[in-house]
């Protein structure tokens, strides 16, 4: 008889550890250095954070009894390892705000809303990589997106975290509420770099006569893939291949050289790709 249990496979394993390690980093910075500032990030939990402010509330239970309704509310719509995920996620965070055994590090409110922000969006960064949320305004973003789908979730989110914002504003002081700001901005930087990466690839554009040698040579002596398609001058009239291919930021020099020695008269024009995933490059 077969039993019921399934190993973890790498893949949980990876989920996981990122969750762990992010719901610890994101937890860790309200008590070093945002609930000692009465900085509300934005979200549930800056709601939590003005309650603790008016009423003494926890900070991180407070945001965990705001999020479980919201969670059996759209777990339908979530999927059953998003959801269980999630839900793990959304409880270990909460309790990391509360629990972990940390000091204030900083009484100066910049300091505390930079590097609060910086520590929290990296550990959301990392709750985000292993594939799940701590609910919270997401969820209430994409319920109200699904009654009224003329509004993006992203602008819901925007407008939820001014909501908050405001909120500070008026029940503590136009001075938290600005210093909440810039945590909200900081954090979502740092919560950016997690998720696309550090990486600052270089999608190349090459409008070229002389595509074969072109190409010939990037795929052989750089070792990287291209793609081509035939294009049209407008203003010539005449036929040209337009060439693409990511490199890394540091290959640009070599590319270049490679295009001026088989065309000097092409022309050449590259953009940053934070991510780029697939063979030659990190896995997908």
């Amino acid at each position: 008889m077969q039993s019921g249990f399934f190993p973890p496979t790498r893949k949980d394993l990876d989920s996981w550890l990122m969750i762990i390690v992010g719901c610890l980093l994101g937890g860790a910075a309200y008590p070093l250095f945002l609930t000692p500032s009465s900085i509300a990030p934005g979200g549930l939990t800056g709601v939590a954070t003005i309650f603790n402010h008016l009423l003494g509330f926890p900070v991180g239970t407070t945001s965990l009894v705001m999020n479980l309704p919201l969670f059996f509310l759209s777990w339908k719509t979530m999927g059953r390892r998003f959801f269980l995920l999630s839900l793990a996620a959304t409880v270990l965070f909460s309790l990391s705000i509360d629990l972990l055994p940390l000091p204030r590090i900083s009484d100066d409110l910049l300091l505390n809303s930079v590097f609060g922000g910086v520590l929290l969006g990296l550990g959301l960064g990392l709750i985000l990589r292993g594939g799940a949320t701590t609910g919270g305004t997401d969820m209430i973003a994409r319920m109200i997106h699904r009654r009224f789908s003329f509004i993006t979730v992203g602008t819901l989110l925007f407008l939820i975290d001014c909501a908050v914002v405001l909120a500070a504003a008026f029940t503590m002081n136009a001075n938290l509420a600005l210093y909440s700001m810039i945590c909200i901005y900081v954090s979502d930087k740092a919560l950016d770099l997690v998720v696309t990466g550090m990486d600052s690839s270089k999608a190349c554009f090459i409008i070229t006569s002389q595509p074969d040698w072109i190409k010939t040579q990037i795929l052989t002596a750089m070792e990287r893939g291209v793609t081509g398609w035939k294009v049209i001058g407008e203003y010539s009239g005449t036929e040209k291949r337009l060439l693409m291919c990511v490199v890394s930021s540091r290959e640009t020099v070599t590319l270049k050289r490679i295009v001026k020695s088989g065309d000097p008269y092409a022309f050449v024009f590259t953009c940053d790709t934070h991510e780029a995933l697939g063979e030659g490059f990190n896995e997908l």
